[in-house]
């Protein structure tokens, strides 16, 4: 997907081969052994013609094979969730600087440089308000809005919640749904068969690129996955949240659900508690205004909008040091 949308936004992409280790079976490793060597070499080539000021890492498996083969030049590394996989954790090693969405994060790096930047966010998010987002995506002005989000691919166990209670969801609030690519066809052929006053208070989309910034301020509350965008998206807009937290991987999207539980700022729901609990929590939260209101004003305050601005300025210094 990263893929994808790197070229919607007109900027070239290259890829290499790499594979994880972590975690993988013994079946698995010797290939992805191997495609993390070829994706050294893969990496020396692109290094060769492209030749960076500087190496800007985010995380993931891809980054390992680039990083054997950049070790001289300038790197900063930046980690989204507030723990790091163990691809960041090798990396970090080598970076020049560490940029970090939250102080929670220090604690897993006790060497080189660390900066608590905050999670960038694009600019244009910050143009929208609840009455132009409403306006764009066709919700009444009036009345609460639910916007419900699994990611570009979708959480099944999400979107099934949401569909068993769909007519009580409606009756609440007017919905947003993100469905992600994988269930698109079964929520369409849902939403096809409710009824017209239903219809008209259930908004449906397989993804959202440039209107999602109008879906998050449109909304009264949101329910999604814990990824490491929740930690700068939501407090932008001062969004409370109902965090379903991804159990079958490793414990990122529950640390970063943690994080703003701790401060107020997120109800946690765990996966397995989804198919009954998603809609008294929901009712619980649209119901109860003193508790959303500061469920609100908690998210706001961990707002740090200027994020991408701090990891573009310590880029530039680190390029202007070849």
């Amino acid at each position: 997907m990263e893929a994808a949308l790197v070229r919607r936004a007109g900027v070239p992409f290259q890829s290499i081969p790499a594979g994880g280790v972590h975690g993988v079976g013994a079946a698995h490793l010797p290939g992805n052994l191997w495609r993390l060597l070829r994706g050294y070499f893969a990496a020396r080539r692109i290094l060769r013609v492209f030749n960076p000021h500087v190496i800007f890492y985010t995380g993931g498996y891809l980054a390992v094979p680039m990083a054997a083969a950049a070790w001289r030049y300038p790197t900063l590394l930046y980690v989204p969730d507030i723990e790091p996989g163990l691809a960041l954790k090798t990396i970090s090693n080598i970076a020049n600087s560490i940029a970090l969405t939250t102080d929670e994060s220090c604690r897993f790096f006790r060497h080189g440089k660390r900066l608590v930047t905050g999670y960038p966010v694009r600019p244009e998010l910050a143009h929208w308000d609840r009455q132009k987002g409403r306006q764009r995506l066709g919700l009444e002005q009036e009345g609460p809005a639910l916007l419900v989000s699994g990611g570009s691919r979708g959480a099944r166990a999400l979107n099934q919640a949401v569909m068993d209670n769909l007519p009580a969801l409606l009756e609440l609030a007017q919905v947003v749904h993100i469905s992600g690519d994988l269930d698109w066809p079964t929520i369409e052929g849902v939403r096809d068969r409710l009824s017209k006053a239903q219809a008209s208070r259930y908004l449906a989309y397989p993804y959202l690129h440039e209107e999602m910034g109008a879906a998050l301020a449109s909304a009264d509350l949101v329910v999604s996955r814990a990824g490491a965008s929740v930690l700068g998206e939501y407090p932008l807009f001062g969004l409370p949240a109902i965090l379903v937290p991804y159990p079958y991987a490793w414990r990122y999207q529950k640390v970063n659900a943690d994080y703003l539980v701790e401060r107020g700022a997120a109800v946690l729901l765990e996966n397995e508690r989804l198919a009954d609990g998603l809609l008294p929590t929901v009712r619980n939260l649209l119901t109860g205004t003193t508790q959303r209101q500061s469920m609100r004003q908690a998210m706001q305050g961990l707002a740090q909008p200027h994020a991408a601005a701090r990891i573009a300025e310590e880029l530039v210094a680190l390029a202007g040091r070849r």
